[in-house]
């Protein structure tokens, strides 16, 4: 297939799933297919990769794929941007919050025959679970403090040990 078919067919897939068009996209995707995803430690196959999407569907509303770059390599579509959506649904036993997420993303999508066969994926899971206050940072004004206690109780600490030799 031509490159700009191979873009085409890709860029479908993730129009689909933005407009809740679930079978749609996955009619795109090969009987053989495999995914590749940062995080997750063995590929998945097609229903595994359907479930995995199913999961993360059902939890965030409202989706969108933005793509600030689309690179096509003869077999190969790498798409750059951000999904954004708001978390309405239960995703990894965390109730929903209603908080708007926004991800920065990468994937690397072959096509062959028409239809995608292999999906490698790379999005900010760090960031998706800060957005969603399971993980705290602290910020430039709060990391001060921060240290100053940590020191505080090394101090403590040694003080407490020479005290008891």
């Amino acid at each position: 297939m031509l490159p700009e078919q191979n873009k085409a067919i890709v860029l479908q897939f993730y129009k689909a799933f933005d407009d809740r068009k679930m079978e749609q996209a996955l009619e795109l995707l090969a009987a053989n297919f495999v995914a590749h995803l940062a995080g997750v430690p063995e590929p998945l196959d097609g229903e595994g990769f359907r479930q995995f999407g199913l999961s993360f569907y059902l939890a965030f509303s409202h989706g969108q794929h933005v793509f600030d770059e689309v690179i096509v390599s003869g077999d190969r579509v790498v798409t750059c941007g951000t999904f954004t959506a708001t978390h309405l649904g239960e995703f990894q036993g965390l109730p929903p919050t209603g908080k708007e997420i926004s991800l920065s993303i990468m994937h690397i999508d072959r096509v062959e025959n028409g239809r995608i066969v292999e999906h490698w994926g790379q999005g900010d899971a760090l960031g998706l679970m800060q957005q969603l206050g399971i993980v705290f940072l602290p910020g430039p004004k709060l990391l001060p403090h921060i240290l100053r206690g940590l020191a505080s109780k090394l101090v403590k600490k040694s003080t407490q040990k020479r005290s008891s030799y």
